[in-house]
């Protein structure tokens, strides 16, 4: 029995949960390869975007730095996000001319640094919730389907009061389509989110050192 006989012998629940199952897969591998772009958008930017903001800062160019990290070319550039709150902090303060002490400057701005790493952060986890959901759910939906082949399976028997092994080989077979179905959208959702739990971390890495040393950077300037 092929799997277009099964399909058309299956019920109308056991449709449905078989169409949730595709649906679940589709949306796990979109987010997954949406979420690799975006990923690798932000590692390539930021590889060159590091040293031009840098040697900006080092030559005392505040304003050049503000423009290549509010540039569109870095617009994924996670490093990029982060730096531009502080520079932008920082270059407010100075022009109000508030009259902040060093403390509360260095303190406002590190605040401020604080709050796009937040925000970058929260950016980078969108969708990636939904691997996890996926991953743990996607077992349960084949059983439920499972489930209700085994459970039209015994109807039949019931109902024609025949109970050998060719009466429910292939309600048992159609059943345990289901629970396949399941881990091969379960075993993919899994992995991605593994993976891409591994990239958000590295990530967050990078900003708070990112953070850090912008943070030293105006500490040494206000000295």
């Amino acid at each position: 029995m092929d799997l277009m006989q099964m399909w058309q012998q299956m019920s109308i629940v056991a449709k449905a949960v078989a169409c949730v199952l595709f649906i679940m897969s589709m949306w796990s591998f979109g987010v997954a390869i949406e979420r690799i772009f975006t990923f690798t958008q932000a590692r390539n930017q930021s590889k060159v975007y590091a040293p031009q903001v840098a040697k900006h800062l080092k030559e005392g160019r505040l304003k050049d730095a503000i423009a290549v990290s509010s540039s569109k070319n870095y617009r994924y550039s996670h490093l990029a996000k982060v730096v531009l709150a502080g520079l932008q902090e920082y270059q407010f303060q100075q022009e109000s001319g508030g009259g902040l002490s060093r403390e509360d400057l260095v303190d406002t701005v590190r605040r401020s640094i604080q709050r796009a790493s937040a925000l970058t952060a929260s950016d980078l986890k969108k969708g990636v919730a939904a691997l996890a959901t996926i991953g743990s759910t996607a077992p349960f939906v084949g059983l439920l389907g499972t489930v209700v082949g085994v459970i039209a399976a015994f109807q039949g028997i019931a109902a024609t009061g025949s109970g050998g092994i060719g009466a429910v080989s292939a309600g048992i077979a159609e059943a345990l389509v289901e629970t396949a179905l399941g881990l091969l959208v379960a075993i993919p959702a899994v992995w991605f989110y593994n993976y891409l739990t591994g990239r958000i971390e590295y990530f967050n890495v990078e900003m708070d050192n990112s953070s850090s040393e912008l943070v030293d950077y105006f500490i040494k300037k206000t000295a």
